[in-house]
């Protein structure tokens, strides 16, 4: 038997209420083919799908078979979204190096474009990986309504509600607020690293280095610092001493 999606309550009573968000620096970039006219907007709308799911993706970790399907028509934005969530990077990246929890967290985060309510909410999806997977927790959130109200079939997802009305700054954004690697996994491959530099590089001009025969130049620094010196005790009595031959001032 199938065990029901656990109800959980907004945050707030107007969390779903629909508020006007004036433009401005942080609000944020809709992506969707509707704008999509030449091979250079399928390329800036690809990207910001790897930004908002991965963050930064590097060559060896995009997906040409999903791109490629995307292009031609034959997937929608919705199916391209669902390929970054289930493949190899992404679940190697978030779902090995995070509890249930925590990956609940960061996919509700990249998928619906908002925080997680409250604890509750992330038992509830908790349940669904637990019980569904991975691949059935991933289909499930992008088959809510909240997802498909707010972003359908041909937009990519961002992060909503950027400017709040009650802030002078709008929210942190997703991937410096919460960072892909708990503190356990920091801590094993030993991040953050304290790194301390031994000797400090100075520039010094052409004309201000020392030249050939220089005595500062490590060589004759070193012959001088290995000269023997013999040392010389004089004791001299303050009887010995002649008043004449000590200098004074005549008036």
């Amino acid at each position: 038997m199938t065990i029901p999606l656990l109800q959980y309550a907004p945050s707030s009573q107007n969390g779903r209420v629909a508020g006007y968000d004036p433009r401005g620096d942080e609000q944020a970039f809709i992506f969707t083919t509707e704008n999509v006219i030449s091979n250079s907007d399928w390329d800036v709308l690809i990207d910001a799908a790897y930004r908002q799911i991965f963050f930064h993706a590097f060559k060896a970790d995009r997906e040409k078979f999903l791109e490629s399907q995307l292009r031609n028509g034959q997937i929608t934005v919705r199916d391209f979204i669902r390929g970054l969530l289930l493949s190899e990077t992404y679940l190697n990246s978030f779902y090995s190096k995070n509890n249930n929890y925590r990956f609940v967290e960061q996919c509700v985060q990249r998928v619906l474009g908002r925080d997680v309510y409250s604890e509750r909410e992330k038992i509830a999806w908790s349940i669904v990986i637990g019980t569904k997977g991975v691949a059935g927790f991933i289909d499930e959130l992008l088959g809510t309504d909240e997802y498909l109200d707010n972003f359908g079939y041909d937009t990519v997802p961002y992060q909503r509600r950027r400017t709040l009305a009650s802030r002078d700054k709008g929210e942190t954004p997703f991937n410096i607020k919460s960072p892909r690697y708990d503190a356990y996994y920091r801590a094993q491959i030993g991040f953050p690293r304290v790194v301390w530099q031994n000797a400090v590089r100075r520039f010094r001009a052409p004309e201000a280095m020392p030249k050939a025969g220089d005595p500062s130049l490590p060589m004759y620094m070193n012959m001088a610092r290995s000269a023997k010196i013999p040392t010389v005790s004089v004791q001299i009595s303050t009887a010995n001493i002649s008043l004449a031959s000590v200098p004074y001032r005549k008036s």
